[in-house]
């Protein structure tokens, strides 16, 4: 006979609910409402930038409406179908209710995360830089491995990457990357992988094949929305332009298009490589240098840990956030949440959100436990 699932389309119902109440559904109509009136004001698009973000942030809200909409919908059609599964004994709509409901699971928590970003840039595009550290050519191949894994996982997701910059190592792997992720929450998740990454396993390029420690750090910005004002005025900042040193293979560029920027004031350098284009280099180049002028003039207001990335350590032993260990044994561990697996072949090709779900699950839950001890 087919089984009942009538309990666990209950629980999953009032899930829902208490997910529509975190959402402020009708706040999130009113709202998109007035965005979408002041689109059909006369001489909206005279200003470009705040044009596009307030069309982006309208269709933002009512993707997310629209897709609570359809999750709750969803759900009433998986109990249609267990209460015809049940009473006509029909195996096959109860294997279709089945699939339905673990789709309706994964889903649900997506919904749900979404609903743990509350931060000022939370839901803005990223920017990942990955630095080798202790380890020589082995950290610079730990490097390159990184990146694959934070490329493979965004891409899982749908979102877009653009690699800015990436120069090969002079034997192995990178000496270097950045890349901007577009994608609804892209900081706020990919906040779970600023730290430093640890490394262990038979080093390749000893005879010896002994096992080698090999440490990286993953850094995560937001890219800044055009309203944030950033003073950055053009004669405090120098531009070189020079034959890019790409990651090889077709995407090498030929002519003198990556673009260097020194900030001057204070020091920072920003390369980008990526596009043919030189103009496409230098605006990609500007973003991230917005967004690391910003955080550094935000450290130094605040006087405390920097909020947009986290507490500076060594790239070395005692300060990694995750361990990922190929010999003597399999295993990938966050010492932060203490979420772990076996299978580090996965989370290497990008399968990490189990990683990326449990570290905000230990953060939000930290969260309220600091509010409560503070009431």
């Amino acid at each position: 006979m087919a089984e009942d699932r009538s309990q666990e389309i209950a629980e999953v119902r009032a899930r829902v609910v208490r997910i529509g109440e975190y959402l402020h559904l009708e706040d999130k109509r009113a709202e998109a409402e007035v965005l979408e009136a002041k689109a059909g004001e006369p001489g909206f698009w005279g200003d470009q930038a705040t044009a596009q973000s307030t069309s982006r942030k309208a269709a933002e809200i009512r993707d997310e409406i629209a897709t609570y909409e359809a999750i709750a919908d969803d759900v009433e059609e998986a109990d249609v179908s267990n209460e015809l599964a049940v009473a006509d004994d029909d195996a096959e709509l109860a294997r279709e209710r089945d699939v339905m409901l673990k789709g309706l699971a994964r889903r649900l928590a997506d919904l749900e995360l979404g609903t743990w970003f509350t931060g000022e840039f939370d839901h803005e595009d990223a920017i990942i830089t990955i630095i080798p550290g202790a380890g020589g050519l082995e950290a610079q191949d730990w490097a390159e491995m990184l990146l694959r894994m934070i490329t493979k996982y965004a891409e899982a997701r749908k979102w877009k990457v653009d690699l800015n910059d990436a120069p090969r190592g002079v034997e192995l792997g990178i000496e270097r990357a950045v890349l901007t992720i577009h994608g609804r929450n892209a900081y706020g998740m990919l906040t779970s992988e600023q730290g430093v990454h640890r490394l262990v396993r038979i080093s390749p390029t000893d005879e010896k094949k002994r096992r080698q420690t090999t440490f990286a750090r993953i850094d995560v910005m937001p890219v800044l929305p055009d309203e944030i004002e950033v003073d950055i005025r053009d004669e405090d900042i120098r531009v070189d332009v020079y034959r890019s040193s790409g990651p090889g293979g077709q995407s090498v560029n030929t002519t003198d298009s990556a673009v260097r920027i020194t900030h001057i004031p204070t020091g920072i350098v920003v390369t980008c490589q990526n596009e043919k284009s030189q103009l496409k280099n230098k605006d990609s180049a500007m973003k991230i240098l917005r967004a690391r002028v910003y955080e550094m003039k935000k450290a130094e207001r605040d006087a405390e840990v920097d909020a947009l990335r986290g507490e500076k350590m060594d790239i070395a032993f005692g300060s990694q956030i995750r361990s990922y260990v190929l010999y003597p044994y399999q295993m990938v561990k966050d010492h932060r949440t203490d979420v772990e697996t076996g299978n580090v072949s996965a989370v290497l090709d990008g399968g990490i959100d189990d990683f990326v779900v449990g570290f905000h699950r230990w953060r939000v839950a930290e969260q309220l436990s600091a509010a409560g001890a503070g009431g």
